[in-house]
């Protein structure tokens, strides 16, 4: 097991199925350009290898299968099909839910229970105008027949001042009357927006304003949330939760407990760090010669991460998936 000095271990594993993806959300992709795959990006067995080799070596025990925009990924089914297989006790998808009723049964039948659904507004206009493509409707639609299925459903929203505040209370209400937990990410000083300070200033909402705009409706109580949690997560009584990943507010650098593999190969260990290791070579290897090299780079990739709060990145959060 490989521990740092602080307590922290690798237990939850983020991997990007492709950077390939049908939006191009604003605060992801400056030019709006939408993404292509990568031409030297694993193939679906190399990333179950991968995955395999990380619960051995790192002791990772949940997945959660990220993008770019996963469900785009021809890879998808044989991945999911076979990463099925090797006993971790969780495994969630995160998606724009564009093609989510088209891909349910494949998700279905792979085991998948759990769902991070990104959704920036309820408002047609401001949604193609964040996510230039798709269409709310069929992203709605999507959701609806996954909670239906059985599925738990999370919807992640990035507030932003001058695009979407006005839609932190119309989704607050739609979430908490279908069923859904959301959840506001605070914008990340990544990619872009890590050199242009006075443009993530000027869209930046924190978690006290976002709870002064809750509280105007709803009482809440704080609520209790997992010890490496990403968001601090309330209860408003007799309707629902919610929470709120507070990066910038209330850091959570002391407990991270995620790695990240890109779809070309690269490990990345903390979102605040441009460090990055390549472990592409080390999965076309046996066993008994990838681990103890995968062991080494997870010790350094271990190493990069915060003391105590995020910095910022030059890291383009499209390629890592979030």
């Amino acid at each position: 097991m490989i521990v740092d000095r602080q307590g922290r271990r690798f237990r939850n594993l983020r991997i990007s199925l492709t950077s390939a993806c049908n939006y191009a959300c604003t605060y992801c992709v400056p030019n709006g350009k939408r993404l292509v795959a990568a031409q030297d990006e694993l193939s679906a067995e190399a990333m179950v290898r991968g995955v395999a080799y990380l619960i051995e070596a790192a002791g990772i025990e949940r997945l959660r299968i990220t993008g770019g925009e996963p469900l785009v990924s021809p890879k998808l089914e044989t991945f999911m099909r076979e990463v099925g297989q090797l006993g971790l006790s969780d495994i969630s998808l995160t998606t724009n839910g564009q093609l989510l009723a088209r891909k349910l049964p494949l998700l279905l039948d792979a085991g998948i229970r759990r769902l991070n659904v990104s959704l920036d507004t309820l408002d047609p206009v401001a949604f193609r105008r964040i996510a230039r493509g798709g269409d709310l409707p069929t992203v709605l639609d999507g959701m609806r027949q996954a909670r239906a299925a059985g599925m738990n459903i999370k919807v992640n929203m990035v507030p932003l001042r001058g695009q979407n505040l006005d839609q932190v209370m119309p989704l607050l209400d739609y979430c908490l009357e279908q069923g859904y937990e959301l959840r506001f990410i605070e914008l990340m000083r990544m990619g872009h927006l890590a050199s242009d300070g006075n443009g993530f200033l000027q869209q930046f909402v924190s978690l006290q304003q976002l709870l002064a705009l809750i509280g105007e409706r709803y009482e809440y109580l704080q609520a209790d949330a997992p010890m490496d949690a990403t968001a601090v997560r309330y209860h408003i009584p007799s309707h629902g939760y919610f929470g709120v990943i507070a990066n910038e507010s209330v850091p959570f650098c002391r407990t991270c407990s995620r790695l990240r593999l890109s779809s070309t190969g690269w490990l990345h260990g903390c979102l605040s760090s441009s460090n990055r290791h390549y472990v592409g070579d080390l999965l076309n290897k046996p066993r008994h010669e990838a681990l103890p090299a995968l062991q080494g780079l997870l010790m350094k990739a271990l190493g990069d991460k915060q003391d105590i709060a995020f910095s910022g990145g030059a890291t383009v959060m499209k390629i890592i998936g979030g």
